[in-house]
């Protein structure tokens, strides 16, 4: 049955744990065209609902279905957010303001959605080779935590799995990794490739690089760590002003991101490409072009012809995840 403009209006979002990104969409030529988006500290809210509460009272749209893309593993329905202390129930959504459905799904699930939506422009090739059309496809984020997603290709569609790899074991592939990882078990019962592979995760890496050369951190790089965000300013340093420790953290944490889309991309053949999502990689493109990614990419012995010949972009969309996610709201209106 034909639906009236009205009842095509969802509301989506992407809830991270830094930033949560709300936005009204309505069914569009391609994709989901935006009526207009809105971000937010997430930090600096209690919960879910406060967020939508305050963008509906800013915006009045008749939004009668949602879909939010949460960091964190949605069971029926029900998520604990990894990096915020909330707890997000569809139902209780739903209830509060009335929705006719509200849909629940990892953030990297809703990016996921949005991958066979994106432009050419608005991805950036680090590895050009042609994809398999009948392959699988993988994602990999790394923002406050590390995102993964697999889509498996059925019936001419990809349809993305929810996945929590970010949490798997840090795997070290080299001496120098081994010695991180080390010093991280000595203070944590388990060391997951988040904890090195994320925003948190550079300057950790950071931190543990500098104290073990013993070298003394310049007064000016002390003082950007005090004013930005600390995997902020050790990019930055990295790539501005080349600062030996700082360049040697980003070429450790490419390398390390690398290594874990190559395990990705072997755990479900992903011959249709690996695609980089997050906020961190679309500003270190040009030592993405350098050697260290692909070569911890390919580096999987008997297997590295194959991820030699898998595609890998890097996605230059930064609402990515909310136009899944609206994307996924159309859909289910499309069924009810």
């Amino acid at each position: 049955m034909k639906r009236s403009d009205e009842e095509e209006i969802v509301l989506a979002g992407d809830i991270g744990g830094t930033k949560a990104n709300l936005g009204v969409f309505q069914r569009g030529q391609d994709r989901p065209q935006p009526l207009v988006l809105e971000s937010y500290s997430s930090a600096a809210a209690s919960s879910l609902n406060e967020l939508i509460a305050d963008f509906l009272v800013k915006h009045s749209f008749p939004v009668s279905s949602a879909c939010f893309g949460i960091a964190g593993p949605v069971i029926r329905g029900r998520v604990k957010t990894t990096n915020l202390p909330w707890e997000v129930t569809d139902r209780e959504v739903q209830e509060f303001f009335n929705f006719a459905s509200v849909i629940l799904i990892n953030d990297l699930t809703a990016t996921g959605y949005s991958i066979p939506l994106l432009r050419e422009e608005e991805l950036f090739p680090v590895n050009t080779i042609p994809a398999d059309t009948e392959g699988n496809v993988g994602l990999i984020s790394p923002g406050t935590g590390l995102g993964m997603a697999l889509l498996i290709r059925r019936d001419g569609n990809l349809i993305p799995l929810p996945s929590e790899g970010g949490h798997v074991d840090f795997a070290p592939t080299n001496e120098k990794q081994v010695g991180l990882w080390r010093s991280l078990k000595g203070s944590m019962d388990h060391v997951s490739v988040e904890r090195v592979a994320s925003g948190p995760g550079l300057f950790t890496i950071y931190k543990w690089l500098s104290g073990l050369n013993g070298r003394e951190e310049p007064p000016w790089l002390t003082e950007r760590f005090r004013l930005m965000d600390p995997p902020r300013a050790v990019s930055t340093a990295a790539t501005v002003e080349k600062e030996p420790c700082c360049v040697e953290s980003l070429e450790m944490f490419i390398s390390i991101i690398g290594a874990a889309a190559g395990n990705l991309a072997l755990t479900g053949m992903t011959t249709g490409g690996i695609f980089l999502g997050g906020g961190i990689l679309p500003e270190i493109m040009p030592q993405l072009d350098d050697d260290a990614f692909m070569k911890a990419f390919t580096d999987k012995g008997r297997f590295r012809g194959i991820l030699s010949g898998i595609p890998v972009n890097v996605i230059l969309n930064d609402k990515a995840a909310l136009l899944g996610a609206a994307q996924r709201a159309l859909e289910a209106r499309c069924v009810e």
